[in-house]
């Protein structure tokens, strides 16, 4: 695996003052092999340049270790895969997001799309539970996660997403959510947030689907496009109207 990373272009000294911040989870008495700053700084740069696991970001670590002693001290050398696990299984969320948006530097979402969607979390299954389900808040514009909520089933994604709401700020922006989202208590929940949403609607929605169909198919309308691409192995149509 190859990586390319400039540090002009991530400013990684405002980075690393950010992640001094974060709290450290682990026991602050004895020795630690490395600063948390250390771990955080290493684990982002890896995930930049497209490490999917702990495993890919130790990799990251030791491949591009020269350029790292630039800015990090790493005494004991890159910390291994499971080092970096134990301590992102226990970092405090909401720190971690500050630490992201103070280094990115762009809060502003008004205008921009909060895409809201739940993901599998491939290999998370084992024999004492089935596989995890991550509900997140993502900004298209901005690339940032804004929040992110983890639920044991898919079907937990309708209870999960007003939570996810009530996490982030949305005000100004467009919320999107595919159809299992499409409840009235999450659009109500997405307006009390002053908020705009497009949320899709399939044949779950019987009733209001033939309706809007209805309207479509009778209404005039000033223009139309229509979109085909191939994915997800499938030919998809989109047609829009305005």
């Amino acid at each position: 695996m190859v990586y390319y990373i400039g540090v002009r272009d991530l400013k990684i000294q405002k980075l690393i003052e950010q992640a001094e911040k974060i709290s450290d989870p682990r026991r602050q008495y004895g020795y630690l092999q490395h600063k948390l700053a250390t771990i955080i700084v290493i684990a982002f740069c890896a995930i930049i340049c497209g490490a999917e696991d702990y495993e890919d970001i130790e990799s990251f670590g030791n491949s591009r270790k020269e350029w790292l002693k630039e800015f990090l001290a790493l005494e004991n050398g890159i910390p291994d895969k499971d080092t970096f696990r134990r301590v992102f299984e226990r970092l405090n969320p909401s720190e971690v997001a500050e630490c992201l948006y103070s280094w990115l530097g762009n809060r502003e979402i008004k205008g921009k799309t909060v895409n809201i969607d739940g993901k599998t979390i491939c290999g998370s299954k084992n024999a004492e539970h089935g596989a995890y389900h991550v509900v997140s808040a993502w900004v298209s514009e901005n690339q940032i996660t804004l929040g992110e909520i983890v639920v044991d089933e898919k079907s937990n994604e309708i209870t999960a997403i007003p939570k996810l709401l009530d996490l982030v700020a949305v005000e100004g922006a467009v919320v999107t959510i595919d159809a299992m989202g499409t409840q009235t208590k999450i659009a109500e929940k997405i307006i009390k947030k002053k908020a705009d949403y497009c949320l899709a609607l399939k044949g779950n929605h019987s009733d209001l689907h033939d309706d809007v169909r209805f309207y479509f198919e009778n209404q005039e309308v000033n223009d139309k496009i229509t979109n085909r691409e191939k994915d997800h192995g499938r030919i998809e149509k989109r047609e829009y109207f305005w």
